[in-house]
């Protein structure tokens, strides 16, 4: 699961920029972090040139456990994401963002995401995989790592 050193950066990146305090409610607000992350995961979704239900669902149930967020944060942050993906013409500002705010450990956790969004829906790609070589590249994770986080996605959706 995720490590207290995640939940602990995941806290911080919740809290009010202005004061300190956490936003009313208990709530997060959407920030650029957690929009990084999930247009990265929106970019693997869409990389089979079908972003089907079964993806759609799978990334927005990981940005609900990941994130802490609500149904609707989870909207939110997902129309936030696909937007930035039609607008982006590279991955570089999104793993920029990422390799910033996140350590190796975190980044690997990512891999797993990325993969499950990958496998949500039974195959994989060509282009799928030739992202996911680049994201490893990106995030600076090692092949070898990679590869272990694509067996425990593989396993936790019941494909290993």
């Amino acid at each position: 699961m995720i490590r207290i050193s995640v939940i602990n950066r995941f806290k911080a990146l919740f809290l009010d920029r202005r004061g300190g305090a956490a936003v009313p409610g208990g709530r997060h607000s959407v920030d650029e972090l957690q929009i990084a992350a999930a247009a990265l995961l929106v970019e693997a979704a869409q990389m089979d040139d079908d972003f089907d239900t079964g993806e759609r669902s799978k990334v927005l149930e990981l940005v609900t456990d990941r994130f802490d967020l609500n149904g609707e944060e989870s909207l939110s942050l997902l129309a936030a994401a696909e937007e930035r993906v039609a607008q982006a013409s590279q991955l570089h500002g999104f793993t920029r963002v990422v390799n910033k705010s996140f350590d190796q450990a975190e980044r690997i956790e990512l891999l797993e995401m990325l993969w499950e969004v990958i496998y949500a829906d039974g195959e994989l790609h060509d282009h799928e995989a030739s992202l996911m070589r680049r994201l490893t590249g990106l995030l600076h994770v090692p092949d070898r790592e990679n590869t272990a986080a694509r067996n425990r996605a593989l396993a936790r959706l019941g494909q290993a």
